[in-house]
C-alpha cells in the first residue's frame, strides 16, 4: 500500500481516512471525520474540517477552507456534509461550507472541475461536472449549477437560483434569477445575451441541434410571446431535439423565474 505524505508541521487527525499517495502540505490542517481518496494533493495552510469527503486525484492549493461550518444561523452544529468529487483543481483561497439540516444536509461538487483562486461554494450547493469557476465568482445557499457551466470572474448568484448546463456568465455578473441552459448572460441585473453557440461547438453539439436552440432562445427571448405561449410552441420543437427538451424542462420550473 502506498503510504500518504504528511508535511512534519501538518496536523492531521489519527480518525482523518488517507487515501493511497495523498500528499498533505505544510502547515495544513485535517480533521477527525474527514476522508480524502487517492493521489489527491492538498497544498500548504489548507483547513479541512468536518464531515468532508473528497474524491482522489484532486488538487487543492494553498490557504483554501474546506467543510467549515455553514455561514446560517439556523446551523445549530449538525453533523452536515461536504462532498468534493475526483479530479477538480480548487485554486487559493477558495471557500467551501457544508450543508445545512434545512437543506439538503450537504454541498456537493461534482467531478472534473476548474475553480479558480476566491470562489465560494455557500451551504447546501450542488455543482456538476466540468464547470470553471473563474476568480472570485461567489454562490449563495442553495444554488445548483449544470455541467459545463462557467462563471466569469466576480459573479455572483442570488440563494437558490440555479444556473443551467452549458451556460456562461460575464465578469461581474449578478444572477438573481435562474439562467436556463446554453445561454450567454452578463450584467447587474443579469441580461440574456444569445446563445453560447462556441462552448456548444467545442463540446460536439451538431448544427442541427444549435440551429434548434436558436430557434428557442428567439421564441422566449426575441417573439414577444409571454413565457406559457412560448412554452407551449416549444413543446412542439422539443419533439425532435433531446436538448430543446432540456431547455423546456429547466424554464417550466418556476422557482424564481429565469432571467429575461
Amino acid at each position: 500500500m502506498r503510504e500518504a505524505s504528511i508535511h512534519p508541521t501538518a496536523v492531521v487527525h489519527p480518525g482523518a481516512q488517507l487515501g493511497a499517495d495523498v500528499t498533505i502540505g505544510a502547515y495544513s490542517i485535517v480533521e477527525e471525520h474527514v476522508a480524502i481518496g487517492d493521489d489527491t494533493w492538498i497544498g500548504p495552510h489548507v483547513v479541512i474540517k468536518g464531515h468532508t469527503r473528497i474524491g482522489g486525484n484532486n488538487r487543492i492549493f494553498q490557504f483554501c477552507s474546506l467543510g467549515d461550518e455553514p455561514q446560517d444561523k439556523k446551523y445549530k452544529g449538525e453533523p452536515t456534509r461536504l462532498e468534493i468529487g475526483e479530479r477538480n483543481t480548487i485554486r487559493e483561497f477558495c471557500t467551501f461550507n457544508r450543508g445545512t439540516a434545512q437543506g439538503a444536509g450537504v454541498t456537493r461538487l461534482g467531478n472534473d472541475n476548474f475553480v479558480m483562486a476566491y470562489v465560494h461554494l455557500a451551504h447546501d450547493c450542488h455543482v456538476g461536472n466540468f464547470t470553471t469557476f473563474t476568480n472570485n465568482a461567489s454562490l449563495a445557499g442553495h444554488v445548483q449549477v449544470g455541467d459545463y457551466a462557467g462563471l466569469g470572474g466576480f459573479t455572483s448568484v442570488h440563494q437558490f437560483v440555479r444556473v443551467g448546463a452549458y451556460s456562461f456568465t460575464g465578469l461581474g455578473t449578478v444572477l438573481t434569477q435562474d439562467l436556463p441552459p446554453y445561454l450567454l448572460a452578463a450584467g447587474n441585473p443579469a441580461m440574456p445575451y444569445g446563445l453560447n453557440w462556441r462552448e456548444l461547438k467545442r463540446r460536439g453539439f451538431s448544427e442541427s441541434t444549435i440551429r434548434a436552440l436558436k430557434s428557442a432562445y428567439k421564441l422566449v427571448y426575441r417573439s414577444g410571446l409571454a413565457l406559457k405561449e412560448a412554452e407551449a410552441q416549444l413543446m412542439q420543437l422539443a419533439g425532435d431535439t433531446p436538448s430543446v427538451q432540456r431547455f423546456l424542462d429547466f424554464i417550466s420550473v418556476r422557482g424564481r423565474g429565469i432571467i429575461r
